[in-house]
């Protein structure tokens, strides 16, 4: 069999980089058994980046990619993009010995105008082709939004046939939001993936209680129809195995997890139980 590595994506982790600091964040990090972290929703300060090479080196940790947006994802909207400050990240990438950056999602201005997000898929791939002249491979990273149609057709795949440099990021969760079999999609995009975000699908608890004394209609089918949650890996309903094993298949070299939301539990603990789940699948000697 073959093997990949299982990481960190460490947007779950941002409170705990404030509190703490990047160094001290990797230090648990490496505790909790992982050597690969993702960084996104984290300022690349210089102090920032300093801190994130000298803990990649004393914890033996990967960077296995960088975060950026191509343009700001409203006008005037901070952080960094691959507009604006190009040499800037490709010498972050450089210092931290990376070779994928992900944009994380469409511009807010692109959402629902086909012509809109043709030309963001022009601009990324162009992107990408600056970028790899430094050895850097450019990634897009979906969400369940890619899983409306234009013209009878995906947008996730309007990207994928209208690109040839950019890679996929995929995520097993919000696939699963989008109405699609993780496997399935993940088998399609064969050669084109080295990234895979693990998380689970899970259907929350309702809380009926603040219904009891007055039954609103309007706020029980809001609750009723917003009750998917983020999952800890193995306390959902996706076929992790399965999900890996097709990931690894079609080139997926790191498999990070990820928790848009922890519902007031520590991050760290969420971690720890996502990775005990792996071992417990077998994958022990990825970590």
């Amino acid at each position: 069999m073959g093997k990949a590595k299982i990481g960190v994506q460490m947007m779950m982790l941002k409170g705990k980089v404030e509190e703490l600091g990047v160094y001290e964040t990797m230090r648990k990090i490496n505790e909790l058994g992982f050597h690969a972290v993702e960084v996104s929703q984290i300022p690349m300060t210089a102090e920032n980046v300093a801190e994130l090479k000298r803990a990649s080196q004393d914890f033996d940790i990967e960077i296995a990619a960088l975060s950026a947006a191509l343009e700001p994802m409203l006008p005037g909207m901070a952080g960094e993009t691959l507009t604006n400050d190009f040499e800037k990240i490709i010498n972050d990438c450089k210092a931290l010995e990376c070779h994928f950056l992900r944009i994380g999602m469409l511009p807010f201005t692109t959402i629902g105008d086909k012509d809109k997000i043709l030309d963001f898929v022009k601009k990324a791939e162009e992107a990408a082709g600056r970028l790899a002249e430094d050895g850097i491979e450019l990634y897009y990273h979906n969400h369940h939004i890619e899983f409306q149609k234009y013209d009878g057709e995906y947008l996730l795949d309007i990207i994928k046939n209208n690109t040839r440099k950019i890679g996929f990021e995929l995520d097993v969760h919000w696939i699963q939001r989008g109405g699609l079999d993780p496997v399935e999609v993940i088998n399609k995009f064969e050669g084109r993936i080295a990234l895979i975000h693990l998380k689970d699908y899970r259907i929350g608890q309702m809380d009926m209680s603040c219904f009891e004394n007055d039954f609103d209609q309007a706020k029980f089918f809001q609750a009723f129809n917003n009750v998917i949650q983020f999952a800890e890996l193995g306390e959902g309903s996706l076929d992790l195995e399965a999900i890996i094993e097709a990931g690894l298949k079609s080139g997926s070299q790191y498999f990070l997890i990820e928790q848009d939301d922890v519902y007031g539990r520590d991050p760290f603990d969420c971690l720890e139980t996502s990775a005990e789940h792996l071992r417990s699948l077998g994958y022990s000697d990825w970590f």
